[in-house]
């Protein structure tokens, strides 16, 4: 940009805030440094009754607020103020000739819609808490940032305040500002826009909206090359985003996506019943069911011991001082739980690096909502992943019907498949993983590398039957041959589950049927990629 000033000492400057952290220190600097000060509502209430002197913008422009305050700062003479280029002739002769005086800084930050929304207020309220003069100033001021300074949160305040000592806000700070300003009214559409999204069903539309605030800076992305920053949207789903770390050191980029998939896994089981997954590289290595946390976690720990070590576990329930004490035996890089007694927290508190998440609850695994995945030029998103089978949606294709036992652990199964790479396949006996094949290019492979974990896994706990002999088997997508079957038949499962379709059906029950074992049809599929 030509013809900007290097720096700008300011002269004037409109405070128009909802969170007013920090407010009145800042306002009380910039009137000790000669800034005169418009201010609306509530903010010249705070700053009239700290003895700040303000102008009230309503006798600056001359013209009331009016509509309940909807319409209070869209003006001539405060955009104009706004946006005038100040270098140029007819710009100043338009501010002239309609007594318009230049604002040099503009302090907004927007009606709390975020906040609104989580607090589950009415659609009315809502509504209502949609900023429209706040967005259109300080897009005006962002756009004209050659000649002003527009700040949207309290954190800038200092560093502005210490330029202007300096004789003056520099050009490259107006600019970063401007930046981040246009970042945060995006944002803000992006969090309005999904709402509007959620109200109508789901549907974005034409359009689509991706905002955030950040919450962390890292040390680096999935490797050390790449930079990466978490930034938290406004879904109030529990789990990692909205988690408190109680210890432990800042979590990476890896342990963010990796507790995430940990932690929605386990939220697929009812709470009344413990439930642990332990991650590894956004896979399971072992998923299991107990009659109490411990024994959920040990049942998960045989699955896959080795790749255990340096995972993520995550669990349905409280964390208690026993399975605390359990976990920290191994090497593990987070447990996160919808909260933790005293004690287990001490436990954990001895093991200084690992990370302890309490979340407050579990996210609903049928509720809905949006995922998005970047790809060249272009945005996937599609609706989460929210389907759930029960007994009542099996369909048993097989000459044989499949025991009560093994219709839980083949519902259990397909739940841990949901969040197995494709081509996934698991095997699974009395509420446990006894092997997992993940992302696999053909299924048959999947089901030999998952038997074959499961043989490891039994030679590392010196047990002298196979673990999948007696399993029941799981497939995130329809066996498109029989091959895949047979190779879990070869093991020992005794029962399949798979949502079926495939132009191969008959064949596929032909060789359950010539093996005696039990297979249902779910009629859908659990893809993830």
């Amino acid at each position: 940009m030509s013809g900007h000033p290097d720096r700008v000492a300011p002269k004037r400057a409109l405070l128009s805030v909802s969170d007013k952290t920090g407010l009145v220190d800042f306002a009380k600097a910039l009137a000790a440094r000669g800034v005169e000060l418009l201010t609306t509502g509530g903010s010249k209430k705070m700053l009239s009754e700290a003895g700040v002197p303000v102008i009230e913008v309503a006798d600056f422009t001359g013209f009331p607020e009016i509509m309940d305050g909807r319409v209070k700062t869209l003006h001539p003479k405060i955009h104009g103020g706004l946006l005038a280029v100040r270098d140029e002739p007819s710009h100043r002769q338009a501010m002239a000739d309609h007594g318009i005086e230049p604002i040099d800084i503009l302090v907004v930050n927007l009606y709390p819609f975020e906040a609104t929304v989580a607090r589950g207020a009415d659609y009315d309220t809502t509504i209502e808490n949609i900023d429209i003069g706040g967005p259109a100033m300080i897009r005006a001021a962002a756009k004209n940032h050659a000649y002003l300074t527009v700040l949207v949160e309290p954190a800038d305040y200092d560093k502005v305040i210490a330029e202007i000592d300096q004789g003056g806000v520099s050009f490259e700070t107006r600019k970063g500002l401007a930046a981040k300003a246009y970042a945060r009214t995006g944002a803000y559409d992006a969090a309005i826009s999904n709402w509007f999204a959620g109200v109508l069903g789901g549907s974005t539309g034409d359009f689509v909206a991706v905002g955030g605030k950040l919450a962390q800076d890292m040390r680096y992305g999935e490797n050390p090359h790449q930079w990466a920053r978490f930034y938290r949207t406004t879904e109030q789903r529990p789990g990692v985003a909205t988690a408190t770390q109680l210890q432990g050191k800042v979590l990476s980029y890896n342990n963010i996506n990796d507790t995430d998939a940990a932690f929605e896994l386990v939220s697929e089981f009812d709470q009344t019943v413990p439930a642990v997954a332990i991650i590894k590289h956004a896979n399971p290595c072992g998923v299991a069911v107990g009659a109490s946390l411990l024994a959920a976690y040990e049942k998960a720990l045989l699955c896959d011991p080795v790749s255990a070590y340096g995972g993520i576990v995550a669990l349905n329930q409280p964390l208690d001082a026993v399975t605390a004490r359990k976990i920290v035996e191994i090497f593990t890089e987070v447990i996160i739980a919808p909260s933790a007694s005293d004690e287990a927290v001490a436990i954990v508190a001895a093991k200084k690096n690992l990370r302890l998440l309490v979340t407050g609850g579990l996210p609903n695994p049928r509720a809905p909502g949006l995922t998005a995945k970047t790809v060249a030029g272009g945005l996937l998103v599609q609706s989460r992943d929210n389907g759930v089978i029960t007994a009542a949606d099996l369909k048993v294709v097989t000459k044989r019907a499949p025991t009560e036992q093994e219709i839980a652990d083949m519902l259990f199964a397909f739940s841990v498949c949901k969040h197995v790479k494709s081509n996934a396949i698991v095997y699974a006996k009395s509420g446990a993983t006894v092997g997992i094949g993940a992302g696999q290019m053909n299924r048959v492979n999947s089901s030999r590398i998952a038997a074959q974990n499961a043989e490891e896994a039994r030679i590392a706990a010196k047990l002298d039957s196979s673990l999948t002999n007696g399993s029941v088997v799981a497939s995130d997508a329809f066996f498109p041959f029989a091959d895949g079957l047979e190779a879990a038949i070869a093991v020992g499962a005794t029962a399949a589950i798979q949502p079926g379709g495939s132009i191969h059906d008959a064949d596929v029950i032909a060789a359950a049927d010539k093996a005696g074992i039990a297979m249902v049809f779910t009629g859908m599929r659990h893809f993830r990629h």
